[in-house]
């Protein structure tokens, strides 16, 4: 159960520093915004995938902490 602890733990990790620098690069982009500045699909599909790999982060983290409780 430490090794399933570790390996969620490191997911976890991984998502919270990868995701958000990559949606700073997005927002950045060109094909982020029209020419009037509002937001296109591009920038939306891109928040929501953000935002599902963020969720699922602190899920593993959650699994993380009960996995190790449990293994206790």
């Amino acid at each position: 159960m430490i090794a399933l602890s570790v390996l969620l733990f490191v997911n976890a990790a991984f998502n919270l520093f990868a995701w958000p620098a990559f949606l700073r690069r997005v927002v950045r982009d060109p094909r982020a915004r029209d020419t009037q500045g509002r937001v296109t699909r591009f920038l939306t599909v891109h928040i929501v995938l953000v935002t599902f790999a963020l969720v699922l982060a602190v899920v593993s983290a959650l699994a993380g902490v009960a996995a190790l409780v449990g293994a206790l």
